[in-house]
């Protein structure tokens, strides 16, 4: 009898389990994106009918796929090329809509004042939290951290990124800088010119200039490192086509068996590098002024300062972040330089005054911290090239509570998505030339051409704006002026303009250049 009843217990729990389970999934699934549909549409939301699991996950991924299959004229909009979803979406259902990433529906903020808001409170609207954890074998460092881990990794950070000390990376930037331009003026024929694709070159520029300040003496090594930080953003940007179910990653796929070599890899070289650095200062020898050395310095200190390690990084904490300087350092400037260098060959006037002001600051000297600094025409050009070709197409944030936004009120469960680029295209916001190359409309500064509007972020707004900002421009400016000093370029007969996003906007056929020897 005892054992009879034992075994019935038993089963009314696994019985109570299952049904718990089943309960969680269904609601998952269906009940909690009914509900918010509900609410949303209340509101005068518009969108897609929430179909069962995927949303409109095909549907985008069609979209996707069909706008990449054509390249596009100079002249055309970019936006249903290279942001098909977005545009799509809004221009089906409008600028108040919302469209179903899985179960989860993602609402459209496109007014300036709420777009500030969701950036600025960040207690609010968070990164999001779960999703596809493939992303974190990419990076999962200060972008993704939320509350106290992020404020002290940023504090720990700050100083690596002061302005002072990147003076003294300029050394490095200019190094890159030179081994590439050295690289073009061999390809120029006897008639003084040549055909190059740049988005390849800039891409080995970045990335030097990325190896070279994060690892100073331990470069070659970098550089690996970073090749192998590339092959996991590619197989992330595949894996990021489907639908990603629960458990997917202990799949033993190819793909994620790959995936997870490489993070492997990539960390065991980290930690040797890393070890290696804190061996030599534990020993107090040369502490060097690389972004690694700069951050492990600030690290030992606060430690030091607060008497607990728990006011520092772990050394797992500091190879994400070392990831991240690749992944975030490299790729956002050499699509800057490469978008900036097309539009130049397009408008030959501007090429000519930002050459101008180049040869009139340093001729054909070394570039110094100084003169880069008082480039206003350069400047104007990049942060033009930034608003038409932002680095990312949008930010995501997470709504874990219920909160008011605005006259909107947003439930707990939904996700806020800001469209960068079209905030960045907008004509309301930017007028009739909205879509057009004027970095005049920046010649007294982004506040003035934004009016203190949320209208331009190619770094984010607010409190977790781009720590590497001040890197970025900085760099930009230091190559586009070494390659203005040597170079006049055109667009090749043989360019074809096809922008595409994959985790950045990139140029899907290359950007083939006519380059002229100075």
């Amino acid at each position: 009898m005892e054992l009879d009843m034992y075994l019935k217990i038993i089963g009314s729990l696994c019985l109570a389990y299952v049904v718990m389970k089943a309960w969680k999934l269904l609601n998952w699934i269906w009940i909690r994106p009914k509900r918010l549909e509900k609410i949303l549409r209340n509101q005068g939301f518009k969108g897609n009918p929430y179909r069962l699991l995927y949303g409109d996950v095909k549907e985008l991924a069609a979209a996707r796929k069909l706008a990449r299959t054509k390249p596009i004229n100079l002249d055309d909009d970019i936006l249903p090329r290279v942001t098909p979803t977005i545009f799509t979406v809004i221009s089906k259902h409008g600028k108040k809509s919302f469209q179903w990433l899985g179960p989860r529906p993602a609402v459209y903020i496109t007014d300036p004042s709420l777009i500030k808001e969701v950036l600025n409170k960040t207690s609010n609207f968070q990164k999001p939290r779960g999703g596809n954890p493939l992303f974190k074998l990419l990076a999962n460092g200060l972008a993704s951290a939320e509350g106290d881990i992020w404020a002290k990794h940023r504090k720990i950070m700050n100083p690596a990124f002061h302005f002072e000390k990147l003076k003294d990376m300029l050394p490095a930037m200019y190094l890159s800088c030179s081994e590439i331009t050295s690289k073009w003026e061999e390809m120029v024929s006897p008639e003084g010119q040549c055909e190059v694709d740049v988005w390849p070159y800039l891409g080995t520029l970045t990335a030097d200039v990325i190896s070279r300040t994060a690892f100073g003496s331990s470069y070659e090594e970098g550089r690996q490192i970073f090749q192998l930080q590339k092959e996991q953003a590619q197989l992330l940007m595949q894996a990021a086509q489907t639908l990603y179910l629960p458990g997917m990653r202990f799949l033993p796929t190819k793909r994620i068996r790959r995936m997870k070599q490489i993070d492997n890899e990539v960390k065991f070289a980290l930690r040797a590098m890393i070890n290696k650095r804190m061996k030599a200062m534990q020993a107090q020898e040369y502490i060097h002024d690389d972004l690694l050395g700069l951050l492990l310095k600030s690290n030992s200190e606060q430690i030091v300062e607060n008497k607990s390690i728990k006011y520092g990084m772990s050394v797992d904490e500091i190879i994400e972040e070392c990831k991240l300087f690749y992944f975030a350092g490299q790729e956002t400037t050499s699509n800057l330089l490469t978008w900036a260098m097309v539009l130049l060959s397009q408008h030959s006037h501007w090429q000519e005054r930002a050459r101008e002001e180049v040869l009139q600051a340093f001729g054909k000297n070394k570039p110094d911290l100084d003169g880069l600094n008082r480039l206003k025409v350069v400047n104007m050009i990049l942060l033009e090239s930034l608003r038409l070709y932002p680095p990312a197409i949008f930010l995501s944030r997470a709504v874990y509570e219920d909160i008011k936004l605005g006259d909107m009120f947003l439930p707990a469960g939904v996700s806020v998505q800001l469209p960068i680029i079209l905030m960045h295209h907008d004509k309301e916001s930017w007028g009739d030339d909205a879509k057009e190359f004027n970095p005049e409309r920046f010649s007294e500064g982004v506040s003035k051409a934004t009016k203190g509007k949320g209208v331009y972020f190619p770094f984010g707004l607010g409190p977790r704006i781009c720590i590497g900002q001040n890197f970025a421009m900085l760099e930009a400016k230091m190559a586009l002026s070494m390659i203005l000093q040597r170079f006049s370029f055109v667009l090749s007969p043989s360019y074809t303009h096809a922008p595409y996003a994959v985790l950045t906007i990139q140029p899907q056929h290359g950007a083939n250049l006519i380059l002229k020897s100075l």
